[in-house]
């Protein structure tokens, strides 16, 4: 019970590493809000993770959503002990490839989403929380043909340290989870073939040194980590969980 009586807002928990790290918290003691923009898998949502979760919709692009969102959490909760800044969108993006609608999608879910929700939620975090932002592997390999996410990620990794010597007075830690090849959802919305998706996976798997693609709960393990006071020394650092492929 690692984060017995904590309170804990995941964006993104509705599917993939979100759902799985709100799934993991609970069951340390956590009571967890995820947000969604999706409201048709809400009740799943919402069943799976029984009493001692909220399920919320909203945008993390929208400065208005995530203030309603804000304002919930405290409602039910109080106060808030973590925020996972999960939510984010990738995508392939050769330059030549990069339009408006790809570039303002792409920064905008990933890097305007983490400070909206961290100024959303900032009057309400207890002294001593834990903030943990997404960022990815591909952020320090440059070769993996998905450059403008990488540079989405970059910026992510930048403000993990520029956040956590920013609220030191209030002993808030920043820290950062770099995913690498994921088994998640995420790659089936880019709207490919299941025949393209089975490809790139298999692809996926032979690039990484330990011979598989990560599963979500590689991550919500080393969320619970960072959330929990265990690394309470893990200041403003990014915890790579990529099977080594960015590190071999």
């Amino acid at each position: 019970m690692r984060l017995n009586n904590k309170s804990v807002l995941i964006t993104g928990g509705t599917s993939g590493i979100g759902l799985a790290t709100a799934r993991l918290f609970i069951s340390e003691g956590a009571r967890v809000a995820v947000t969604g923009r999706n409201d048709s898998v809400f009740d799943r949502v919402r069943t799976e993770l029984g009493e001692n979760a909220l399920t919320l919709k909203g945008d993390v692009r929208s400065i208005g959503d995530m203030r309603a969102i804000a304002a919930e959490v405290k409602k039910s909760f109080g106060g808030l002990d973590v925020v996972f800044a999960n939510a984010g969108r990738a995508f392939p993006s050769a330059i030549n490839e990069i339009d408006e609608d790809l570039y303002d999608d792409i920064m905008d879910i990933n890097v305007k989403g983490a400070v909206f929700t961290l100024q959303a939620v900032l009057p309400d975090l207890r002294e001593g929380a834990s903030v943990i932002l997404n960022t990815s592997f591909v952020a320090q390999t440059g070769r993996h043909g998905i450059s403008l996410t990488a540079a989405a990620k970059a910026a992510l990794r930048s403000l993990a340290r520029s956040w956590s010597y920013e609220f030191l007075d209030r002993k808030i830690r920043v820290n950062a989870i770099a995913p690498g090849a994921m088994d998640t959802p995420l790659i089936s919305k880019w709207g490919m073939s299941e025949e393209w998706v089975r490809d790139r996976k298999a692809e996926f798997a032979k690039a990484v040194p330990v011979g598989h693609m990560g599963k979500a709960e590689d991550i919500a393990y080393a969320a619970l980590y960072l959330a929990s006071d265990e690394s309470s020394y893990v200041v403003g650092t990014e915890l790579v969980v990529d099977g080594g492929a960015s590190q071999l």
